[in-house]
């Protein structure tokens, strides 16, 4: 019975060197994916870094087709990157599925070393205690048999409990695997994107010469025409959000706090938020009388915090909520935004995206993707603005030559994320 009982002990002490060495090679191919992705992004931090601190809104046609180059450089590495990930992702998709694979082998090792040990059990419980005494020839003979069942009740315990645990091993790397996969299948998706956004920047860049012929004359008057239309819609909402303020306060919102609201971007870069408005830093605008809204705005105020982000990367929403309201300004106002209402009287504007992909009245929990920057509307550059509105304030406008702007009194986003 002994040598029964270690022959169990083999089968799962046992080990795989073919798998090891899948393993170790999976591990070094994700190594170097993980270097090629690390380089890209610094890439595109870079890109991104050099765009914040010159950009500054296209007064010729010359600055406006560089932009748009810039935008596909920028779009294109956001693509390697996308691709690089979905890569890496595999491998380790790969990599935790060899691992659910040896820890399937080992809990039916331990099946089968528990069997033996149940049988060897069984055997020892049929015998009558006396008869065992008389069968045997002494009877330290007869202790040493009950010291053996002894020994094997507890490797029996043993053997229980390390099945437990290896099944809560599997449990946990399945969990992983889910996990990577949600990822993968969001990566996916942002390639698929960022390929067509690619194209459309290319389009945009055609329309544009088209538009002008190539001349400066033309790219002028067009841009004088757009400035003199976005300077009537915000006199227009200035009327409008003078009311509000004078009719609600922040009495209705809920406490100032981090961790309200997430940041809205998908982004790897750790922001530091009190650097929010500082040149080169992702948070290229703040909150209320800047002095880029002392500039350039008629309201002399900026309602939201802008975040510098390359064109294609994903936005996502800051809490769990309802989409109020989704719109195109076209190239005025917010051009492509998305509107949520959450259910702490706070409601959220996202704006200047290239993409939504979400419909109006559709439930998003916080994190989910609701779309992907952009360049649209009356901007700078490519950029998030994102407000913070006291929802019972909201006002869905129809503007002339804008359509629907979402209007309100505004809170300063920074005092909830």
């Amino acid at each position: 019975m002994k040598r029964i009982l270690i022959c169990g002990l083999m089968l799962f002490l046992s080990v795989l060197p073919a798998a090891a060495a899948t393993e170790a090679d999976l591990q070094g191919q994700i190594n170097a994916k993980a270097q090629a992705l690390e380089e890209v992004t610094k890439k595109i931090q870079e890109t991104q870094n050099s765009f914040n601190d010159t950009v500054v809104r296209s007064n010729s046609l010359k600055q406006e087709i560089g932009q748009i180059d810039a935008s596909i450089k920028s779009v294109n590495l956001g693509i390697q990157k996308s691709q690089l990930s979905m890569e890496k992702l595999g491998l380790e998709i790969e990599s935790l599925g060899n691992d659910i694979r040896d820890n399937e082998k080992l809990i039916e090792d331990k099946r089968a070393a528990v069997t033996t040990l149940l049988l060897s059990l069984a055997d020892k419980d049929n015998e009558n205690l006396l008869i065992a005494l008389l069968n045997n020839k002494s009877l330290a003979d007869s202790f040493a048999d009950a010291q053996e069942l002894s020994d094997l009740k507890t490797e029996l315990i043993g053997q229980v409990a390390a099945i437990r645990e290896l099944r809560n091993e599997l449990l946990d790397h399945r969990d992983q695997v889910t996990r990577k996969k949600s990822v993968a299948q969001q990566e996916h998706e942002n390639l698929r994107v960022q390929k067509t956004l690619a194209e459309d920047q290319k389009t945009q860049r055609a329309q544009i010469l088209t538009q002008t012929k190539n001349q400066e004359k033309l790219y002028q008057q067009q841009l004088a025409d757009l400035q003199a239309q976005q300077q009537s819609i915000s006199t227009e909402i200035d009327a409008i959000e003078a009311q509000l303020r004078a009719t609600y306060n922040a009495s209705g919102a809920p406490n100032k706090r981090a961790g309200v609201l997430s940041v809205p971007i998908n982004s790897e870069i750790v922001l530091d938020l009190s650097r929010c408005g500082k040149s080169g830093f992702i948070c290229t605008q703040s909150y209320g009388a800047t002095n880029f809204a002392q500039r350039a705005y008629r309201t002399k105020f900026h309602n939201g915090i802008d975040f510098g982000i390359s064109i294609g990367t994903p936005i996502i929403a800051a809490a769990d909520g309802v989409i109020t309201a989704i719109g195109n300004n076209g190239r005025l106002q917010y051009g492509k935004w998305v509107l949520i209402k959450h259910g702490n009287n706070l409601s959220t504007l996202y704006a200047h995206m290239s993409r939504q992909i979400v419909t109006e009245d559709k439930v998003v929990k916080r994190g989910d993707v609701i779309g992907y920057s952009g360049n649209t509307g009356y901007a700078t550059g490519p950029h998030l603005h994102f407000s913070v509105y006291l929802t019972p304030s909201i006002q869905l406008k129809s503007i002339a030559r804008a359509g629907i702007v979402p209007i309100g009194f505004t809170l300063n986003p920074l005092d909830y994320l």
